[in-house]
């Protein structure tokens, strides 16, 4: 088995290399890498719905799409990302491919005295809180599973990034379960508290390479050109994060203290296929120009601040900012 020394937290290239290493090379993998705070979403998830818009767009926060199923994630650096790439056992289901690439992490933790479980099909807990989330996915004859380990992750900012609020988006798309979570650190015997999340790694790696044939190596520099290909051209873009999102429709209202406003969208493909505002304000134009003029744009923040911004809000709405008003469309 191949072991890959993983040095980046860029989010988009550590998840452009996960399809690399299942479509690109041919023997068994194992990797252990970082993200630096990002909102990881499975492959047939709406984006949008998933985070906390304001909170990831003002503080920043990345939101890359995996290839794996499964719900949102929030990584940061105190949370350690580890992959297993493999051939296809004839006849395993995912349950069957969860137990069998979750075993190892399972019983490295109880090495350390960390009395960790596999709990349903494809979350480990200690004491019945969630400390990783498993996904997985086939390609030809391979195996790709990779999940979370939280072990000294910001949980306020777990909280913070992740939607909590679902009910305004209106589709066909796959909702994350909200689970209790924990940090593998909150657990470690009295031996071992002093451990870092560095020094967690390097024991993990030593305990996986221990009971399995492995060979470690960086990138070559032709690997690297092509996985950076990878980020550049699908994992850092906007169709692939959030035009892949399913269609979906969006609902939300707010009250001013000189109105009110509702707004409904229909999305497809990321892009505003229809857009209606309507509500108790006094106007000068009519509202179906600015209806018209976020129509076939894309559902993103920036998109829609600068359409609104262009426009003369006064005279559609009263006092209302571009900033105000945008948030509504999220």
């Amino acid at each position: 088995m191949l072991s890959i020394i993983d040095s980046t937290t860029d989010p988009y290239w550590n998840l452009a290399a996960e399809e690399y290493l299942l479509t690109g090379i041919s023997e068994p993998v194992f990797r252990l890498w970082r993200n630096a705070p990002s909102v990881i979403v499975g492959r047939y998830q709406n984006a949008a719905a998933e985070i906390n818009s304001e909170y990831v767009r003002t503080r920043g926060i990345p939101v890359v799409r995996r290839l794996t199923g499964g719900g949102a994630v929030f990584h940061d650096l105190g949370n350690v990302n580890y992959t297993f790439i493999d051939r296809k056992v004839e006849g395993e289901d995912t349950s069957a491919m969860f137990r069998r690439f979750t075993a190892p992490v399972i019983a490295a933790l109880r090495s350390l005295g960390v009395e960790a479980s596999l709990e349903g099909r494809n979350d480990l807990v200690i004491d019945g809180r969630k400390f990783s989330g498993n996904a997985v996915c086939v390609h030809g004859g391979r195996v790709l599973q990779h999940g979370t380990l939280l072990f000294s992750a910001s949980v306020a900012d777990l909280s913070g990034a992740l939607n909590t609020r679902p009910e305004k988006f209106i589709g066909k798309s796959v909702q994350s379960n909200r689970s209790r979570v924990t940090n593998i650190s909150e657990h470690l015997p009295p031996a071992h508290a002093s451990m870092t999340v560095e020094d967690f790694i390097s024991y993990l790696q030593s305990f996986i390479a221990d009971s399995t044939d492995m060979h470690t190596r960086s990138y070559s520099a032709a690997e690297k050109a092509d996985i950076e290909r990878l980020r550049n051209e699908k994992y850092s873009t906007w169709q692939w994060n959030f035009g892949n999102s399913p269609g979906y429709g969006l609902n939300q209202t707010r009250r001013f203290p000189w109105g009110f406003i509702e707004v409904s969208l229909d999305v497809a493909g990321g892009i505003i296929r229809s857009c209606a505002v309507r509500g108790d304000y006094f106007f000068t134009r009519p509202t179906e120009e600015v209806e018209r003029a976020l129509t076939g744009l894309p559902h993103s923040h920036g998109a829609v601040a600068a359409a609104l911004s262009a426009l003369p809000l006064a005279d559609y709405f009263g006092p209302v900012t571009a900033a105000e008003l945008a948030e509504l469309f999220f």
